[in-house]
């Protein structure tokens, strides 16, 4: 790895509690759950930088669990498309263009995103645009666990394997955890790879908060021919701060000073010994 993505990953979730403090609103337990997954696939993965933002050879991403918007911030400015200290100053605040959701008027950001169960439906359509054009970029999209209740997200994974999108790679962020409690008290989702799968689809299931297994599981994506591909990542909602993993709670809270004080020192404390 030329770039440390272990320790890169403590440093998007400093990022993200810098913007949720400064903002006053956020989601930060999927914030620190997706931070592995979006530092592998923009430092590791995909091929995208703010040089080909507008190529027709880049990859795309779509981040279809778009609430959990401030650890991509981050990653889109520690990989050159936006000013870090920018989004900090002004996120959520009045007229800015860095709000809670992705927007692609700013660089980086194919789509807007938010409403959940729309980001595999569009990705579909994008790999199979590009399937079309005889194109070999790849296109990634991000979901949430809870999202898996939308009826759109399995029409996607149905279409998506009858037109054999071996271009199309779906990361779901398998926390357990929702707004409103565990997935499996509101809409229960085992043995959701074997669902997946009968849909057509290539199943890896990996941990999610393991750079070197995600990249086993994304270079196993990429060689897979004929059929998309479904990464189900196992993580833990709240990832790195002992008194926010697991729990509901955090889904969409602000830490009091006191907190946001806790959360940087575990967070550093962690980043460090990596280094």
């Amino acid at each position: 790895m030329s770039v440390n993505l272990k320790a890169l990953a403590y440093e998007v979730r400093e990022g993200a509690a810098d913007i949720i403090f400064s903002g006053k609103t956020g989601h930060i337990g999927g914030d620190f759950s997706e931070a592995e997954i979006l530092t592998t696939l923009y430092f590791h993965v995909m091929n995208v930088s703010p040089e080909l933002q507008d190529s027709p050879d880049r990859d795309y991403f779509i981040l279809s669990k778009g609430h959990s918007m401030e650890s991509y911030y981050t990653v889109l400015a520690k990989k050159g498309f936006l000013d870090l200290n920018d989004v900090i100053e002004r996120y959520s605040k009045f007229g800015s263009p860095y709000i809670g959701h992705p927007h692609n008027t700013l660089p980086g950001i194919e789509m807007n995103s938010g409403s959940l169960g729309h980001g595999l439906p569009v990705s579909v359509g994008i790999a199979k645009g590009l399937k079309m054009d005889g194109r070999a970029n790849r296109v990634y999209t991000l979901m949430g666990d809870g999202e898996l209740a939308e009826g759109s997200v399995w029409e996607a994974f149905m279409s998506g394997s009858h037109y054999k999108l071996d271009n199309l790679c779906a990361i779901v962020d398998r926390n357990g955890l929702q707004i409103s409690g565990t997935t499996e008290e509101v809409m229960h989702h085992e043995d959701l790879g074997a669902r997946i799968a009968s849909f057509g689809w290539h199943v890896i299931r990996t941990d999610g908060n393991d750079v070197d297994k995600l990249i086993q599981a994304f270079d196993e994506a990429k060689n897979t021919k004929g059929q998309p591909t479904c990464i189900i990542a196992d993580t833990v909602k709240g990832k790195g701060v002992s008194f926010i993993e697991n729990i509901a709670g955090w889904h969409h809270r602000v830490p009091t000073e006191e907190e946001y004080l806790k959360i940087k020192a575990e967070l550093k404390e962690k980043k460090e010994a990596l280094l």
